[in-house]
């Protein structure tokens, strides 16, 4: 028995898109191209489809998944750094 897609159900598989893009498993492209075939799905066979050779729940990846919340915080402390470091310098160099 085939099964008519919802909105909800399309908008459910394109969030499973992006989540899979920011983990690296599609490129931009790829990403494009799955959510257009999402978006035009009329049936839930048709979006199974299209995360077929994806892993069902890319939130539960590797141990290290928050990596580059750290990695922004590490790059935001290290800019932070030369900031203060560059402020130092000209007020030294100034007087």
């Amino acid at each position: 028995m085939t099964i008519r897609a919802s909105d909800d159900d399309r908008q459910r598989t394109v969030t499973a898109l992006e989540r899979h893009t920011g983990a690296g498993r599609l490129t931009l492209d790829e990403f494009a191209e799955r959510a257009r075939l999402a978006h035009d799905a009329r049936t839930l066979d048709d979006l199974a489809a299209v995360v077929q050779d994806l892993p069902a729940d890319p939130s539960q990846g590797p141990p290290d998944a928050d990596r580059p919340r750290r990695d922004l915080l590490i790059l935001f402390a290290i800019a932070a750094a030369t900031l203060l470091l560059l402020g130092v310098f000209i007020a030294t160099t100034r007087g």
